[in-house]
């Protein structure tokens, strides 16, 4: 079983796909973890930014893993297609991609970084595996 920084990070990233980072509060990320108050302060000394900047690393990882494990690009895109689409239509459509809710609504500067290196990433895996 993961430990509660690890159960915040993946909660983080769950909400975030689903109310995007906004309305994303740490309070909420310490229900949905099930983590003790603390841990928000010890294992995030950097608070809601650090909280959300290591959400969309581990979702930017869980991507680039599943475009690695992928063939080619094409392979690729039909397999993140497919997710985001059962993803989409077994939430009623409330639950998309956290990456994407961050680039579009989010108002801090360090956490939007975190979303542009997540698509450069992904591109440049995509890229390579066109060659």
């Amino acid at each position: 079983m993961a430990g509660p920084r690890e159960r915040m990070i993946v909660s983080a990233a769950l909400l975030i796909r689903e109310r995007g980072a906004q309305s994303t509060a740490i309070s909420d990320v310490l229900a949905h973890s099930g983590a003790p108050r603390g841990s928000a302060y010890h294992h995030f000394p950097g608070g809601r930014t650090q909280l959300l900047c290591e959400a969309i690393d581990y979702a930017s990882e869980y991507i680039a893993r599943r475009i690695a494990a992928a063939g080619t690009a094409i392979e690729a895109l039909d397999a993140l297609i497919e997710g985001f689409r059962t993803q989409l239509t077994d939430s009623g459509f409330r639950a998309g991609c956290p990456v994407a809710a961050v680039a579009v609504e989010a108002d801090n500067p360090s956490v939007i970084e975190r979303a542009a290196a997540a698509f450069t990433r992904w591109l440049g895996q995509l890229e390579t595996q066109l060659r």
